[in-house]
Formats: C-alpha cells, structure tokens, sequence
C-alpha cells in the first residue's frame, strides 16, 4: 500500500470530501431541524474542525493565491468549536452553511 503524499492537492481534496459532505447532509434543512439533530450538528462540527485543520495545512503560495478566503475566519471557528464546545451558536453554524461553504466549495473544486 502506498503512502499518498500530503501536499496542497491532498489537502484540497480532503476540504472539498468534508465541504461536500455537510452540503449534502444539510441541503435544504431548516435552521430549525438542524438545531435538534445532534448526531449532524457532531459530525457537522467536526467536519469544521477538519476543514480548518486542513486549511492550516495548505502551502503560503495556496493561501496567497487565494487571498479571498478569510484565513482567520476558518481558523477563529474551529477555535471556538474545539474551545467552547458547549457554546456554539447554532445560528452561526446554519449561517456559515448556507453563506460561507458554497464560496468555498468553488475555491476547493477545481
């Protein structure tokens, strides 16, 4: 078995599984549904988490050629998940879902 390099191709690929996979465990759910669906609202956090841990991993020259991403965006939320767990707003969350992946998804789907 061979051992898949860890460079910018492999992170994006990993951003864009994670990005997919809330997309499409969320499209067209309500803030309201998702609020009590605590499996989804685990897996969606965690799904977060590994996309900022992914995104800290891509190169300087990715994330300045991509300067439209907010960096500490992606960054400051994975923070607030892992630190405050127990205070995350979910409004946040719902929001962030709706607005903010679908920018990403076209960065990460080249």
């Amino acid at each position: 078995m061979s051992v898949k390099e860890k460079n910018d191709q492999f992170f994006v690929e990993k951003i864009a599984k994670d990005i997919d996979f809330i997309m499409k465990h969320t499209h067209g759910m309500t803030k309201e549904v998702l609020e009590v669906n605590e499996v989804l609202i685990d897996s969606i956090l965690f799904r977060f988490i590994q996309i900022s841990e992914s995104m800290k991993r891509l190169s300087d020259d990715f994330r300045i050629r991509h300067a439209e991403i907010s960096w500490v965006s992606v960054i400051g939320l994975r923070n607030k998940i892992v630190h405050d767990y127990g205070d995350i707003r979910l409004d946040v969350i719902y929001q962030t879902i709706q607005m903010d992946l679908p920018k990403l998804k076209e960065v990460f789907h080249f």
